[in-house]
Parts: structure tokens; C-alpha cells; sequence
């Protein structure tokens, strides 16, 4: 019998042949951006990658302490949870049994005309309604569970990688934030001391109300900077603490940005090489083989169900004769049942599942489409950012000369305070400048890290526990 239940289950039909779709993108990145040297972001891990300790230090904590980290990975081990139960329903559940019935029969309905009370008692083991899975419907369910278990897991890695990002570009507008306080603290001072200076010229005589309310609006222009990138440093800093999960103290950094250790320079390779390596296009790949399984299993639905039920043990009228010579009893009862009328419902069904495939292409290619933008971006502004800090180094210096000859000719008497007033003006705005492009050429980088997938094939930040995805399709075909 046993070999005759494997024979059965070996004739189930197997899964159609699943094909990825044809990608909608081109098959390279803008010229202008791509580069070929580099290391290959697969080869490469967050901890590599983020040199700063101090970084790297809260991308840690966040991983550990992240509520939507810890979310994703309740919703993986849920979906694998699903995928044991989906898988269990593939194989016969059996049970033992031990059954006493003691029944009295009237004589009116017996040949002896008297009533009789009788006894049985059976024990034993079995199966039922254990479906033959002849034509691959529940293989193709057991396809689809474990499918989404493996989207689920790609969703936990993108998350993460997530994470990992806004952690880094968080902290990165943090130290831009710190970098422009430094420089609007020092403007504060220098320009409280010029006011102080002019204050005394005017109660000499030496010079005008008019230049000295000039030398006023500078003062408190540098002022209000101050105060703005104060309250902005106390938003980053609460929007930092949200995303690693505990409260934080960070005192202002002192060094600059050109200080910070150099993030590793990343080849950006070819689109089809985001199959591969971005977690949110494999997550979204397994959902489409998911609604592809789903398909097949609708589509089972229109043949036979073809279930087994089966008992064997020991039978008898008296307790004290259960394990007597020739008590054995058994029973085997093939069934097969098909549906001849159910009002459209299996035509519904897999017409459903069709639309859910095509709704999953479609997600697919716009997941596919989403990536590849976001690599040519990081790309893009990697290149025009480091060309604009270039042009910023270079203007930060002709307004620092600017400035330093208003002033000199201002203090020769060649020139009004006005002159000088528009010159440190602009000059604060050059210094403000380049620190905001530095820390965007720092986040382009970032988001190029993100956008190609992070190492995320290397490693994974968030342990699933036991089994992992390739264990447990491994596991689904043997």
C-alpha cells in the first residue's frame, strides 16, 4: 500500500516552467555617470562600507533596537510558520485511536426477539481524507507559502537596508548641521565684535547711525542662522533617536566633513546585475512565482480529487480479547470527487489568480524600473555633485578675497559699508553652501550603496532564526 501511495504522489503534475520577465529598462546606465572602477556593491557589507565609528556604532543599535526591523521579522517568521502549515497539508496527518462503544438493541429489531447489549472496542492508527496529489494542486500551494516566506524575507533585508540608509543620512545631516553652527557661531562672534566696534564710533562720532544699523542687520542675520540650525539639529536629533530605537546623547561634532574617513568608491556594473542584488526586486520576483503557483493550482481545481482514508489495528467485542489472534482489523477507502456544478466559482478562481499574476508582473517591472532611476540618480548626482563642489571651493575663496578688500577699502574710505555688508552676506552664504554639497556628495554616496543593493547577499544583519530561505526550499523538494 505504501508503495502504491508513493507511485500516486510521483504522478503529480509538475509546476509550470517559471520565466522572469523581459526587464523594462535599458541595458546600461547614462554614460556620463557610470564608472568602471570601484569594488562591486555586492561584495561589500554595511560595516565595510560606513567608515565613520561613530556611524557605524548607531547603524548597530538600530539594527538591534529598529521596531520596523523587528516588525519585518515577526512578519518572516510568521510567513514561514504559514509555509509549515501549507507544507504539512502534502503529506497524510496520522492519529491513534482507541475506540469503546457499548450499544442495546431493542428485541423488535433482532432475529432473537429479546434485547441484547453489545460491546466494541477498537485501537489503532490511521489516516484520512489525505489528498493524492495527482495533479499538482497542493505542491502548487505548498509552491506559492513558500514563495511569499522568501518574499517575506527579501522585504526583512530591504528593510534593513533601509534602515541602514536613513541611519546614514540622518547622521550625515547631522554633521552638516553641526559644521554650519560652527560657522555660523563663529560669524556671531566676529560680528558681535564689529558691532561693539561701531558702537564706539558712533558715540565718537567717527561714523553713521546708517552704517551702524548696517553692521546691526549682519549681527542679527548670523543670529537667526544660529537659532534655525539649532532647532534643526534638535529635529535630527529626535528623528535619529526614533529610528535607532533608544535615546541618544550626541554631543555637536568638532571636525569637518573633509575629516570624516572616505566612503570606498562603488561600480555600478549593469541593470540585469539588480536582479540580483536588490532586496525589494527579489521580494517582488518571489510574489510574482507565488501568483505563478497560485495560477497552476487554480487551474488543478478543474480535475479530480483523488483523497485516501485508511485504518489499521485491533478490533473486538471484549476489552480482555483487544490483542487476541485474529482481532486485527483494517479498512482502506479511496475516494475521488469532482465538483459538476458550482455556479462558476472554480472559472472565477482562476481568473483571479491570472489578474493577481498580472498585477505582480506589473509590480515587478515598476520595482525593476524604481531601481534602476535610483541608481542612474545616486550616479548622477555622485558626478555633478563633486564637479558643484569644486565650483563652491572655488567661489567660498573669491568671496573670502571680496570680503577681506570691501573691508579694506571700506577702512581706506574708498567705499560705503554697504559694499562690505553685501560681501559678508555672501560670504556666509559661500561657507553655508559648501558644507550643505559636501554632504550631499556624502548621501549620493550613500544612496548609490542603497540603490545597488548594499552587500545585502553577503550577510544578513537580522537573523531569521533556524532555517533560512535556500534551507527551506531545499527542504520543500526533497
Amino acid at each position: 500500500m505504501i508503495l502504491m501511495l508513493a507511485l500516486l504522489t510521483g504522478c503529480a503534475a509538475p509546476l509550470s516552467d517559471y520565466q522572469s520577465p523581459v526587464l523594462p529598462v535599458a541595458d546600461a546606465y547614462p554614460a556620463v555617470a557610470t564608472s568602471e572602477t570601484g569594488i562591486a556593491a555586492r561584495q561589500i557589507g554595511w560595516e565595510t562600507y560606513f567608515t565613520d565609528p561613530a556611524l557605524r556604532h548607531l547603524i548597530t543599535l538600530a539594527l538591534a533596537n529598529n521596531r520596523d526591523v523587528r516588525t519585518a521579522l515577526l512578519r518572516v517568521q510568521e510567513m514561514r510558520a504559514a509555509y509549515g502549515i501549507q507544507r504539512a497539508d502534502s503529506l497524510p496527518t496520522f492519529a491513534g485511536s482507541l475506540d469503546a462503544t457499548r450499544t442495546a438493541v431493542p428485541g423488535d429489531l433482532n432475529v432473537s426477539g429479546r434485547p441484547v447489549i453489545g460491546n466494541q472496542f477498537q485501537l489503532g492508527i490511521g489516516f484520512s481524507s489525505w489528498e493524492i496529489d495527482f495533479w499538482g494542486r497542493v505542491s502548487s500551494l505548498n509552491t506559492a507559502a513558500l514563495e511569499t516566506y522568501l518574499a517575506s524575507d527579501a522585504s526583512r533585508r530591504a528593510t534593513v537596508l533601509s534602515l541602514i540608509t536613513q541611519v546614514a543620512n540622518t547622521y550625515l545631516a547631522l554633521r552638516e548641521t553641526d559644521e554650519r553652527l560652527i560657522l555660523a557661531q563663529q560669524t556671531v562672534v566676529s560680528r558681535a565684535e564689529s558691532l561693539r566696534i561701531f558702537r564706539r564710533r558712533v558715540d565718537l562720532g567717527a561714523t553713521s547711525r546708517l552704517e551702524l544699523t548696517q553692521v546691526e542687520l549682519l549681527s542679527q542675520q548670523a543670529m537667526a542662522l544660529k537659532a534655525q540650525l539649532e532647532q534643526t539639529r534638535a529635529s535630527q536629533i529626535n528623528a535619529l533617536t526614533l529610528l535607532v530605537g533608544v535615546p541618544l546623547q550626541l554631543p555637536p561634532a568638532s571636525d569637518q566633513f573633509n575629516e570624516l574617513p572616505p566612503l570606498p568608491e562603488l561600480q555600478a556594473g549593469v541593470p540585469s546585475d539588480l536582479l540580483l542584488q536588490r532586496p525589494d526586486v527579489i521580494a517582488t520576483e518571489h510574489a510574482l512565482q507565488a501568483a505563478q503557483a497560485n495560477i497552476v493550482a487554480a487551474r488543478a481545481a478543474f480535475f479530480p480529487r483523488i483523497s485516501l482514508t485508511a485504518f489499521a489495528g485491533t478490533a473486538s467485542a471484549e476489552l480482555d480479547r483487544l490483542f487476541s489472534a485474529g482481532s486485527q482489523a483494517w479498512t482502506f477507502s479511496p475516494g475521488i470527487s469532482l465538483p459538476l456544478f458550482d455556479s462558476g466559482r472554480r472559472e472565477a478562481a482562476s481568473e483571479v489568480a491570472r489578474l493577481r499574476r498580472e498585477q505582480a508582473v506589473a509590480r515587478y517591472e515598476q520595482t525593476v524600473q524604481s531601481a534602476f532611476r535610483d541608481v542612474a540618480d545616486a550616479l548622477s548626482a555622485r558626478h555633478w555633485l563633486a564637479e558643484q563642489e569644486q565650483i563652491a571651493r572655488a567661489t567660498l575663496s573669491v568671496q573670502t578675497e571680496r570680503a577681506r578688500l570691501a573691508k579694506l577699502r571700506y577702512d581706506h574710505g574708498s567705499a560705503r559699508y554697504l559694499e562690505v555688508l553685501d560681501a559678508e552676506r555672501d560670504l556666509l552664504s559661500s561657507e553655508q553652501q559648501l558644507v550643505q554639497i559636501r554632504r550631499a556628495s556624502l548621501s549620493a554616496q550613500v544612496a548609490l550603496f542603497a540603490a545597488l543593493g548594499g552587500g545585502s547577499q553577503l550577510a544578513d544583519e537580522v537573523s531569521v532564526s533556524s532555517a533560512g530561505p535556500a534551507s527551506a526550499r531545499n527542504h520543500n523538494q526533497e
